[in-house]
């Protein structure tokens, strides 16, 4: 009998791992067995399908002014939300925003997953003076207050997609970091691990192929939290004038050029609001319903 032979019989292989896609669709399939989940899958489905079709259902174009509609801005048979302050069509303007934030809020996210799970693997994995010395970078950039850190990086370097998107990565990462870290250091120590070591499997192999894809749950879950965490950012920089530079459609920059007319025209800030705080709600809706989920495994 040989070597080999006798590590697998003695010691516990890697649990199974079905394929990425017959695994999504099973997710997908058991969401419909949870309220918070579906609701949430609804509401997130609902504005992915508006930002994807908003060139056909949008009724206006996003920038297209007609300053006749300020004799009366307000909802009507024309303007269905009504018209802001320059006469443009308020639902048009928040259909071409859910592009923006649908498109810049998922890559920042995984941006900052990627970035955030190699270090909490290497951090939890090696331990030592690597987990040390990552830890005290990830508290460095932690200690800063993160609306403040956000317009010192764009004002310096400019209001972009881009640049909103790797400051949103950087900031974010170090969070996902201390979370994978964390799952890293339980799971090092599962038997299927140290057969992976026995086996003489690289450290590479082992993080990646052993170690992340039995902490997908939680990683999950926390994706979908912070897509919602990341809404509100991106919001908050359009509401301070840092997000994305004028004329280009976006929710917190509706609200910023309009709230001081609130008391005379309150619809011109209220709709963008609730559809930044219908988007978070879905995507909280949906970890939730997730985290359910992945307890009943």
């Amino acid at each position: 009998m040989t070597l080999q032979t006798t590590i697998d019989r003695v010691v516990p292989a890697s649990p199974p791992r079905r394929g990425a896609v017959r695994g999504m669709l099973r997710q997908i399939a058991r969401i419909t067995e949870n309220v918070p989940a579906m609701v949430g899958f609804a509401i997130v489905a609902f504005w992915v399908l508006a930002a994807l079709f908003a060139p056909v259902i949008a009724p206006f174009p996003p920038n297209a002014n007609n300053m006749s509609a300020l004799a009366y801005p307000y909802p009507s048979t024309t303007y269905w939300l009504g018209t802001d302050h320059l006469g443009r069509d308020i639902l048009s303007r928040i259909l071409w925003g859910a592009r923006t934030v649908l498109t810049v809020a998922p890559i920042a996210v995984l941006g900052a997953a990627a970035i955030g799970s190699l270090l909490g693997l290497m951090a939890g994995y090696y331990r030592g003076w690597i987990d040390g010395l990552i830890s005290r970078v990830g508290d460095i950039i932690l200690s800063f207050p993160v609306i403040i850190l956000y317009m010192i990086i764009l004002a310096k370097f400019g209001s972009s997609g881009l640049n909103i998107i790797v400051v949103i990565a950087v900031t974010k990462a170090p969070i996902i970091a201390r979370i994978v870290r964390g799952i890293t250091l339980e799971l090092r120590e599962r038997d299927y691990v140290m057969a992976a070591k026995m086996r003489g499997e690289s450290a590479l192999y082992i993080m990646f192929c052993e170690i992340l894809p039995n902490a997908r749950g939680p990683l999950i879950v926390d994706f979908c939290l912070r897509l919602g965490y990341t809404t509100i950012i991106i919001g908050v920089l359009g509401f301070l004038g840092i997000g994305l530079p004028p004329p280009d459609p976006d929710w917190g920059g509706m609200v910023k050029d309009t709230y001081g007319m609130m008391l005379v025209w309150p619809h011109m800030s209220l709709f963008p609001c609730a559809a930044v705080s219908s988007l978070v709600i879905g995507f909280n809706l949906l970890a939730i319903g997730l985290r359910e989920i992945s307890l009943r495994d």
